[in-house]
């Protein structure tokens, strides 16, 4: 998001977030570190007491959306953010998968946890779904589903499947720079699959 370097200022009012936009701010613990290569080593502990402290301790202000982009697994640090957004109703989970059965094996372990944690599922989202080639137009399968993807494992299991987004190499170039790949290449496969997620996504006030 071009955030890097970017710190925390303490207010009367608690941490202030960085602003990418009028109407986007962020909190990371990137933000905390003498280093962008200084090595987070915490134990669970000290993980949960910081999440608590982004939680509680932000001055979020009034939000429209509160997404909490956490690590693939189902750790400590999901438990801890069920655990103290509890009293918020989280609308759900949004979760990310690539095609191929490595990811979708990690995914399923996902959608089994948010069941047992009664975390609703807003649906699952496929990324690095097909690759379209900018200049034929043909698309090619870079991560083959060999399993069915996505799309067969939201049809055995009953959840949504909001969309695809095609792999873009420019996706990579935009995060190396912090800029909006919206805004920056509109007309690109993965843009357009992008919108029409967030036209078909069901809308609400926080999202885990």
């Amino acid at each position: 998001m071009g955030l890097e370097g970017e710190q925390v200022h303490q207010s009367g009012s608690g941490w202030s977030p960085v602003y990418v936009e009028d109407n986007l701010a962020v909190m990371s613990v990137g933000f905390l570190l003498g280093s962008p290569d200084d090595a987070v080593i915490w134990r669970g502990p000290k993980k949960n007491g910081m999440i608590k402290q982004f939680l509680r301790d932000v001055d979020w202000g009034e939000v429209d959306f509160l997404i909490v982009d956490t690590p693939p697994g189902t750790s400590d640090e999901h438990l801890s953010v069920i655990q103290y957004l509890s009293g918020a109703h989280i609308d759900g989970a949004v979760i990310i998968t690539t095609p191929q059965e490595v990811s979708l094996q990690d995914v399923r372990k996902e959608i089994n946890f948010c069941l047992k944690v009664k975390l609703p599922i807003i649906g699952v989202v496929e990324n690095m779904s097909g690759f379209i080639c900018p200049k034929c137009k043909n698309e090619s399968q870079i991560f083959p589903p060999t399993t069915g993807g996505a799309e067969k494992m939201c049809s055995d299991l009953g959840i949504p499947l909001l969309g695809r987004v095609p792999l873009d190499p420019n996706i990579g170039k935009s995060c190396d720079t912090g800029k909006s790949f919206f805004t920056e290449i509109p007309d690109s496969p993965a843009t357009l699959s992008t919108l029409i997620i967030q036209s078909s996504s069901i809308i609400c006030n926080h999202v885990f």
